[in-house]
Parts: C-alpha cells; sequence; structure tokens
C-alpha cells in the first residue's frame, strides 16, 4: 500500500480554548461553540454548507434552461436519475381488484375497493363516483393520496375532497398509504407505530436495497392510476392527481414521473430544500431522495420535470412547509412555464391558515381539476358533507390488510429482493477480482483512496496527569468544518508493544475512566488514541429528536447527508483512516484498531479497504450483518449505519471475510441491539 506521508501542522482553530486542566479531570476537548455553532450541530452546519453550494450550481444550470429543446433535455436527465435515485420500479402484476362495499349519499356513491399494487400487497381505497343521472360518464379520475393522518381515507379532509370531486363530475380514488388507515405494515410486532416513524423504519433497510420508502408510495399511486384507468366509468385519458401534507409529496412524485396525470395540485408540501426544508431538518424517509441535492432535484424540479403539464400549488400562509420557499420554487416554476408559453398553466393558490387540506384549498383544487379535465371553469362552493364513519369506509374484513390470508407487508417485499440480492452477491464474490470488489465498495459508500485523503490539521490543547500515564487532549481538522477531538494516551515509560486506534460510539471518553479499557491497554505498554469521529462523543448531535428511538438522534443530520449523496459511513470511514495515517507517521510500531458499538461498521471499511493499515482488528458489539436487518425489519439506531444500495454488492460479512484472522469479532449485536 502507498502510505501517505501526513505532519503534525499545529495551527491555531481559533477555539478559544482555556487549555488548564480542571481537578476533575474532565475529557471534553471542544469548547460549547466553534464559530458561532454548537459543537453538537457541527455536522448539521457542515452539511448545510454543501447544500448551500449545490443551490448555486442549481440556480446557474436553471438560468441556461431557456428553450424548449434545453427544457425537454433537463426533464428527461432529471426524470432518469429520480428514477435510479429510488430503485427500478417492479413490472406490473394483476391487480386483482375488488370492490367490498358500496355506500350512497345524494350526488355520488362511494365504493369501497381493495387491490394489489404487488402480489398480495394489498392497496384500501374508496372510490368516489358520480350520479350518472346528473354527470354522464366517462369521467376524469382523480387520484387522491392521503396526507400523515392515522386514518387516512377516513379522515374528514380528504373524503370531503373525493365527495367534492364526484359532486363537480370526477370520479376520485382516495387511497391509504403504507401504515396508515387500513394499511399498518407492522401488527404484530409493532402495531402501534405508523406514519412517519413507520416509514422511516421502512427506509432503513430500503435504503440497504437501494430502494426509497418513496419507492413503494410511488407504484401504489401508479397502481391506484391503472385501477381508475381500469374502471369503465373512468376516461383513461383525463387523469389528475391531488393530495395534501404527505399527500402532497405523493402528487409531487407522480406529477413528476407519470405522463398519465395531466393535471395536479400538491397541497402543503411544496416549498425547497436549500434554504427551507433544511432549516427545519429533513423530514421522514420518502420526503429525502438519495442525492438528489447532489444531482440537482429541488421541490421546483417537481413542477417543471414535466411542463407544461397544469399545476396548482396548494399553500398556508403559516405552514411548517415555509411559505417563503414555496414562493421561490413557484417563481423559478412560472418563468419556466412562461418560457415554454404556458404561463397559465401553473399557479399557486396561498391561503391563511396553518398546514391544512380546508374548505379553501379543496374548492380551489376542484376548480383547477375541473377547468383543465372537465373544460369547465366555473366558481366551485363546498356544500355540507355526510361523511362516512370509520366502519362504513372500512374496505377490509377486520380493518387490516395485513389479516388478510396471504397478505404480504413492505418487510416482506424487501425480504424476498434481499434473498435475490444475497444470490447475486455470493456469485459476485466467488467470480471477481477482489480489487475491483473493493472499489465498488468504495463507489457505494463514498470513499476515497487512503492517499486521496486531505492531510489533517492538529492541534494539541493540555495534559491530563494520571498514574503512570499521561492524556493529552488535541483536535484534528481532516477538512473544513469538522474537528475530531481526540486523547492521546501515553505510558510514562517508552511504549513497548502496539498503537492503539479506538473509536467508541459514545465518544472517546466512553472507555476512559481511571481502571477502564483503554487504561488496561495503556498499563500494557501501549498508545492509544481515542477519537470521537464526527457526530459521536463531543459533536453527537442532541437537538433532533424526529425520528427517536429509531433512528437515532442522528436521524435528520444522516438524511441531509443521504440528500447529498453522502453516507455517514463513508464520512466516518475516511475519519478512521486520517487518524491512523496520523499515527502511522507519530509511531512506527504496527497499529492496532479498536471499535465498538455502531462504529464497528466504519472502522470494518477502513481495514478492509486499507488492509496494510492495521495488524490487528477488534469490533465490539458491532452489527451482525445488513442483512439481519432486513430479516428483523425493525431496526435501532440504525440509519446511521446504511448505504445506498450495499445489499446490491456487499453485506459487512463479506468485509469481515477479507480480513481474514486479525479480525476479532466480541459480542455481535442483531438490528435490535440484542445479542445476536
Amino acid at each position: 500500500m502507498n502510505r501517505q506521508k501526513i505532519a503534525i501542522v499545529v495551527v491555531c482553530l481559533g477555539l478559544a480554548m482555556n487549555a488548564a486542566i480542571s481537578a476533575d479531570e474532565k475529557l471534553s476537548v471542544l469548547p460549547e461553540t466553534i464559530d458561532g455553532v454548537a459543537v453538537s450541530d457541527m455536522m448539521n452546519h457542515y452539511l448545510r454548507q454543501q447544500a448551500r453550494r449545490r443551490f448555486e450550481e442549481w440556480k446557474r444550470d436553471y438560468e441556461q434552461r431557456k428553450t424548449p429543446e434545453q427544457v425537454a433535455e433537463y426533464q428527461k436527465r432529471l426524470r432518469h436519475k429520480f428514477l435510479e435515485a429510488i430503485g427500478e420500479l417492479p413490472q406490473r402484476t394483476p391487480l386483482n381488484s375488488r370492490v367490498t362495499g358500496v355506500v350512497r349519499r345524494v350526488g355520488y356513491r362511494v365504493e369501497k375497493v381493495i387491490f394489489e399494487s404487488q402480489p398480495k400487497h394489498y392497496v384500501t381505497a374508496a372510490l368516489f363516483l358520480p350520479d350518472a343521472e346528473k354527470h354522464k360518464p366517462p369521467y376524469p379520475g382523480v387520484l387522491v393520496p392521503c396526507g400523515h393522518s392515522k386514518i387516512a381515507k377516513a379522515h374528514d379532509s380528504y373524503q370531503t375532497m373525493g365527495a367534492l370531486l364526484a359532486l363537480n363530475g370526477m370520479a376520485a380514488l382516495v387511497f391509504d398509504p403504507i401504515d396508515q388507515g387500513e394499511r399498518g405494515q407492522l401488527l404484530k410486532d409493532w402495531p402501534g407505530l405508523w406514519g412517519t416513524k413507520a416509514h422511516t423504519m421502512i427506509g432503513v433497510g430500503s435504503i440497504l436495497l437501494g430502494r426509497n420508502t418513496a419507492w413503494f408510495e410511488i407504484w401504489d399511486g401508479m397502481r391506484g392510476i391503472d385501477y381508475l384507468q381500469s374502471r369503465p366509468e373512468v376516461d383513461p385519458k383525463r387523469i389528475g392527481c391531488t393530495g395534501n401534507s404527505g399527500g402532497g409529496t405523493q402528487t409531487s412524485y407522480l406529477m413528476a414521473l407519470d405522463d398519465r396525470i395531466i393535471a395536479a395540485s400538491p397541497s402543503c408540501y411544496i416549498t425547497n430544500f436549500y434554504e427551507r426544508i433544511l432549516d427545519l431538518g429533513a423530514q421522514d424517509a420518502e420526503q429525502n431522495i438519495y442525492g438528489q441535492l447532489a444531482f440537482g432535484m429541488d421541490h421546483a424540479d417537481y413542477l417543471m420535470m414535466r411542463a407544461p403539464v397544469p399545476i396548482l400549488i396548494c399553500a398556508a400562509t403559516r405552514d411548517f412547509f415555509d411559505i417563503r420557499g414555496t414562493w421561490d420554487s413557484f417563481r423559478y416554476a412560472k418563468r419556466l412555464y412562461t418560457r415554454l408559453e404556458f404561463a397559465e398553466r401553473i399557479d399557486l393558490l396561498e391561503n391563511d391558515a396553518g398546514h391544512n387540506y380546508n374548505r379553501l384549498a379543496r374548492e380551489g383544487v376542484v376548480r383547477w381539476m375541473s377547468r383543465w379535465l372537465l373544460k369547465k371553469d366555473e366558481p366551485i362552493t363546498e356544500p355540507d358533507i355526510k361523511l362516512l364513519t370509520e366502519k362504513e369506509i372500512q374496505c377490509s374484513p377486520n380493518g387490516q390488510v395485513m389479516l388478510l390470508e396471504g397478505a404480504r407487508s413492505v418487510y416482506d417485499l424487501n425480504r424476498d429482493f434481499e434473498k435475490d440480492l444475497a444470490r447475486r452477491r455470493k456469485k459476485l464474490w466467488a467470480t471477481t477480482e477482489r480489487s475491483e470488489l473493493l472499489n465498488q465498495v468504495r463507489k457505494l459508500a463514498g470513499i476515497r483512496r487512503l492517499t486521496e485523503l486531505p492531510k489533517p490539521k492538529v492541534e494539541e490543547l493540555g495534559v491530563v496527569e494520571r498514574d503512570g500515564y499521561q492524556v493529552r487532549k488535541m483536535v484534528l481538522k481532516p477538512e473544513d468544518g469538522v474537528y475530531l477531538p481526540a486523547l492521546m494516551f501515553v505510558p510514562s515509560r517508552k511504549p513497548t508493544k502496539d498503537t492503539v486506534l479506538y473509536v467508541h460510539e459514545k465518544g472517546k471518553d466512553a472507555d476512559a475512566a481511571p481502571g477502564g479499557p483503554i487504561e488496561k491497554l495503556v498499563k500494557a505498554g501501549q498508545m492509544v488514541l481515542a477519537v470521537d469521529l464526527r457526530g459521536t462523543g463531543e459533536t453527537q448531535q442532541t437537538s433532533q429528536r424526529y425520528f427517536k428511538p429509531y433512528a437515532g438522534t442522528d436521524g435528520q443530520d444522516v438524511y441531509t447527508a443521504y440528500l447529498l449523496g453522502r453516507s455517514y459511513v463513508g464520512m466516518r470511514t475516511e475519519d478512521v483512516l486520517v487518524c491512523a495515517s496520523f499515527l502511522r507517521r507519530q509511531q512506527a510500531r504496527r497499529l492496532k484498531l479498536i471499535a465498538v458499538g455502531h462504529v464497528s461498521v466504519p472502522a470494518l471499511h477502513a481495514a478492509a479497504l486499507e488492509p496494510d493499515m492495521f495488524g490487528e482488528v477488534t469490533l465490539v458489539r458491532s452489527l451482525v450483518s445488513w442483512a439481519n436487518l432486513i430479516e428483523l425489519g425493525r431496526s435501532y439506531n440504525q440509519l446511521v449505519n446504511t448505504v445506498h444500495g450495499a445489499l446490491t454488492t456487499y453485506d459487512l460479512g463479506d468485509l469481515a471475510r477479507t480480513l481474514g484472522d486479525k479480525l476479532t469479532v466480541e459480542a455481535p449485536l442483531n438490528a435490535l441491539g440484542k445479542p445476536h
């Protein structure tokens, strides 16, 4: 291996730190803030700076898009990238649809429908059909994906939208998303898990397969359109789509990807990523498409990817989806529609309210659909709607599709895919050169070669004296905005054995107490460098709670990295290699690597990709495999250790086998953190 020579460059990092050591031997290194940013927000700040640079590139690219030909080329490119990022969509299979009941209301009827978007993967929906005596079929069909309501299609907003469309001569299919309404996916294991947290749980495993929770939702929506088109009452060439909140997310994706949609209205979702969503914090799994900030797909692009399809953006002044971002995205889209000479085909309805799908929004949406699907443009007034009870709108016999015989959950579908990938991986690793396989690992995880990594700047900040050794405080800075606080444990007598790089999921001082594991190594004559990898220890994110406890406190930052096409595994692997290279420069003796907890995943990557760097590797309480996560479905705090599409090429065991006898694994854990 070509070993990189890294010199210590002692620089002033502007930490404004008092190097004096207090009597209680505090082992913290960093101050409370660096450059005005709380150290626990270091990664959030670092990632958002990268996002801002991407936005400048996005704006430059946008301004180059002037002609219809340039717009068409952009639309083709972005559609390809979008589909590539969410994973190849499945083949169409029989819908096997059935109507399980009908409820009649004045001016319309509601049919309770179950269909299979994939074999035995059931979707429950309510089809609102106009009174045939007042409105002659075939009718336009409007797909209505529900937002994040636990009761989904039974919610008054979504029922009312379906009824209002039917009263105005359009058929509406209002369907339950996964883990809402009648579509709970973990009834036996976690019956209380639903909505955004449930979607994020699905996302953890899906990421490893190169999919996204959006993959399931988009396909459900497309098959919903298939169902609408299968109905003799519906004109298959006049299809619209509208949804609110999480349904607005689905509408945004569907209107960008499905050419059958000729009019759309996403509600209470469109804003922008670069300046607004990241202020709020990255949202649940389906709202984050892998690498989209890197390849240039913001909310405005959902509006422009099929321009000049008519789109009405519904928004709310006091929404948590920032209205300023909504107007910014609308302005970009409006300018592009104008360049195409179809300015009238995109508009914005802003009602003075909070996050909602209220009467004003519904009336505006139905008028928009009537204008473009019925060629009628006149005011719409919403009458009093007699809502169906949850029981009346229930489609399945027991109120949950997973209680149907042979029902398949999203977790079952992921398990099937992983088993197929496992067969492919076995063949791949048996027939492909090791160097080529490791190159593929590097590419997937985003890990540079050792020779490509930057030289760290290092600052020493004080010494703690202990019985028989010193603890030297230092900071390694591998790149702008990233600070790795570290403790160097140096025996008083000249070290005679290996130098150890020690990383722990809870930080450098987790095992550093007198009498602890690190002291035992030092008193045995070994020098130890304990380091907080980025986002651990002192820089562990503490203010973000959106995804706890399933995705850990890092969840929103991890998803910001995901939007940028980066993985924490890749970034932390590079941290390990930078620190190891620093040690190699200081000490010619053999280097050992010890990793405790979830940081074992990047440690394993570092050791496998640079096999000459470490003489011994010990992983303690490490995840047994990514395949185990897929098999269990459920997991705790594993989002931080996902690599998009990793299981298409390798699992952790494949990396472990490359290390042979130099690897020791102690007390491995399953994806739920229990002994394996």
